[in-house]
């Protein structure tokens, strides 16, 4: 028996012996995704699992041809059996106790706002983004932080998409359109609309943007004839692939069940303000906030994770004023500029969190 052959019976095994079905790892992957926040992502290091090719030229993609945006559409009355499935996934202990996870997503529900008694359809949007790149200038030399998309504000944000929904979905004018993103479990609706699909990661991946891409969601009292309502579907490459889970430095992604577990997951700490727990070293970070090495083998972001931008630089003597921990207005509008609206350089409220992340870069 051949190597390939002792592994592929010993999966088979595993599974045999853990009796689950793949009805039940969908079930799984499910309950993680609809809870896991949109900037979840995992990782660290290696060099992938099965179904990347180690050795083999990743491919290219033309950024031409990558959509702009994707959507789906469902109507309003989805929503009481969307919030069945959300309280579903948030009542299941598995998915994670950390007290900093549950405040954040308490306050999600699937429910038009009250002052819109006459939505009729939901508009789930995908938006295709990139990471950044920002120079940080200390002692003569360049640092180059990686910032996720998730954490700087991209041409394509919620106003823009809004305007486009209107007049590119919609196409009726005075149509009343109200951005409910914020307060939905955005994986959810993107998996149920058809949108996406979860991944072993737990994150949703959009056809031709792969996992990068930011989900939003709207309501509109326009009411369309589709309803892209549907099963959710695991995407194909994670049946034979553990590129991300073999990533994953807090070893968080689970191997067999398609379940992350959150309260060791590295974003959730990073995110947050305080010291980092003792199962999280130095070495692990490397983003200026969130994770992304659990994107990067993947198959399906093949050609797609290496395409990246550039930020502003940020002067040394901003650098030193971050790492001392000591930001003034000045400082404060000049970050705002160059990392485009970055949240933990927002106020001097959120600035600890920046000053540690950045310190721990550094030192790495």
């Amino acid at each position: 028996m051949n190597l390939k052959d002792h592994e592929s019976n010993n999966l088979h095994s595993k599974i045999k012996k853990s009796k689950w079905t793949r009805r039940e790892w969908l079930q799984q992957a499910a309950m993680a995704a609809v809870l896991l926040p949109q900037d979840y992502q995992g990782g660290w290091g290696g060099f992938g699992g099965r179904g990347r090719g180690r050795f083999r030229t990743r491919r290219t993609v033309d950024p031409s041809q990558i959509p702009a945006y994707k959507y789906r559409i469902l109507p309003v009355g989805r929503f009481p059996a969307l919030q069945k499935e959300y309280n579903a996934a948030r009542n299941n202990s598995q998915l994670g106790s950390a007290k900093l996870y549950r405040d954040q997503i308490v306050s999600l529900n699937c429910q038009a706002p009250a002052d819109f008694p006459n939505a009729k359809s939901i508009v789930v949007v995908a938006a295709y983004s990139k990471t950044m790149y920002s120079n940080f200038m200390l002692d003569g030399n360049s640092h180059r932080v990686l910032i996720p998309f998730q954490y700087y504000n991209d041409d394509l944000n919620a106003e823009k998409l809004k305007a486009i929904v209107q007049k590119e979905v919609i196409k009726t004018p005075g149509r009343r359109i109200v951005d409910i993103s914020s307060n939905v479990p955005l994986k959810l609706l993107a998996a149920r609309s058809g949108l996406g699909q979860y991944a072993r990661n737990s994150l949703i991946f959009v056809d031709g943007m792969g996992s990068y891409n930011m989900l939003y969601a709207f309501v509109t009292d326009h009411p369309f004839a589709e309803d892209h309502w549907t099963n959710p579907q695991i995407l194909e490459e994670c049946n034979h692939c553990h590129a991300c889970e073999r990533t994953c430095p807090t070893r968080c992604i689970s191997r067999w069940n398609y379940s992350v577990n959150i309260d060791k997951c590295l974003t959730l700490y990073n995110e947050n303000p305080g010291d980092f727990p003792n199962f999280i070293y130095g070495s692990m970070h490397h983003a200026l906030m969130g994770c992304m090495k659990c994107k990067e083998p993947c198959p399906a972001n093949e050609g797609i994770a290496e395409l990246s931008g550039k930020l502003e630089d940020v002067s040394e003597e901003e650098t030193r004023k971050i790492l001392k921990g000591a930001p003034d207005d000045a400082l404060l509008k000049s970050l705002q500029r160059k990392l485009r609206q970055f949240k933990a350089a927002a106020s001097k409220d959120q600035f600890p969190i920046l000053k540690r992340n950045l310190s721990v870069l550094i030192r790495a």
